[in-house]
């Protein structure tokens, strides 16, 4: 009897200690960096400078915006000018409902009312590949805005009129790849967030969705991705897939500003996400450009 416990009690210990179970229910950190990239973390939190000095994300850019310059901060790991002191459950918060560790409300500068959307799976591999980077010991920049856009308090009410925390819900009406367009475009990439015109307060108009703007980064004029006439309507699979690998328009010019740093990110894409993207851009409502 007491080697049949002792045989039992041995085989409960390997099959909840077991690697195989474990390594399951792990966070992928080579699916972490896959997202980062994605997101394209990379290129609103390195200056051009760090970029060439490898500090990567270490923070600094200026994000030139309607409503004020605001300067991305250090998301490396270090304790303490980036996130080293954060644990995962501070991480999943900022991305889901964009607050601090400390319960402040971010600015929305900050994407996370496209972040929300991403899957608390995703948002693990994310913050699993995080940790690895280099800490870069980089103070951050404060921002260039008046002070009204520097009041976080005033953040409460804004998120009440132009924010609600949600994750991604897959259609049940629609297929796998167009699933994964959906899911790419609004929460991961957040396409939205440049590609749509905004209201007075800074939230993004409803039934506007990806028609372009006048007021996009750096008073860049963003253009109309839906499938209008106005828009993408006469572009092919192939026009869209050379835009997201080489960043070459089908009148044969390139782009530039934010957008080639868009390109960096879906050149390193896999086929099928950038497949996928295409897939659910051509099947959004079909919307007159804002630009003009």
């Amino acid at each position: 009897m007491v080697q049949l416990l002792t045989f039992g009690t041995v085989f409960v210990l390997f099959f909840f200690a077991s690697p195989l179970q474990s390594k399951a229910a792990a966070p992928d950190v080579g699916k972490g960096e896959y997202l980062l990239i994605a997101a394209g973390c990379i290129g609103c939190h390195t200056t051009k400078e760090n970029f060439k000095k490898g500090a990567l994300m270490s923070g600094g850019r200026a994000l030139n915006t309607p409503f004020s310059i605001f300067n991305s901060p250090n998301i490396t790991p270090d304790p303490t000018h980036g996130i080293g002191r954060w644990t995962e459950a501070n991480f999943i918060e900022a991305l889901r409902n964009g607050k601090s560790p400390k319960g402040e409300h971010y600015l929305p500068v900050f994407p996370y009312t496209s972040f929300s959307q991403m899957t608390n799976e995703d948002m693990r591999h994310l913050w699993a590949y995080m940790k690895t980077v280099p800490a870069i010991q980089t103070q951050n920049k404060p921002h260039e805005a008046l002070l009204i856009f520097r009041l976080r308090f005033s953040l409460g009410p804004w998120k009440m009129i132009n924010f609600k925390a949600r994750t991604f819900v897959p259609q049940k009406n629609k297929g796998a790849q167009w699933n994964r367009g959906a899911y790419l475009v609004n929460a991961l990439s957040h396409c939205g967030e440049c590609h749509t015109p905004r209201n007075l307060m800074g939230g993004l108009k409803d039934g506007f969705h990806l028609s372009g703007t006048k007021g996009g980064p750096d008073s860049d004029t963003v253009p109309n991705i839906t499938p209008h006439t106005t828009g993408i309507s006469d572009w092919s699979d192939d026009d869209l897939d050379t835009l997201f690998t080489l960043g070459m328009l089908p009148d044969g010019d390139f782009v530039g500003g934010g957008m080639a740093e868009v390109v960096e990110s879906t050149d390193r894409m896999t086929q099928e996400d950038r497949e996928a993207i295409m897939i659910y851009l051509k099947s959004t409502p079909a919307i007159a450009s804002n630009t003009k």
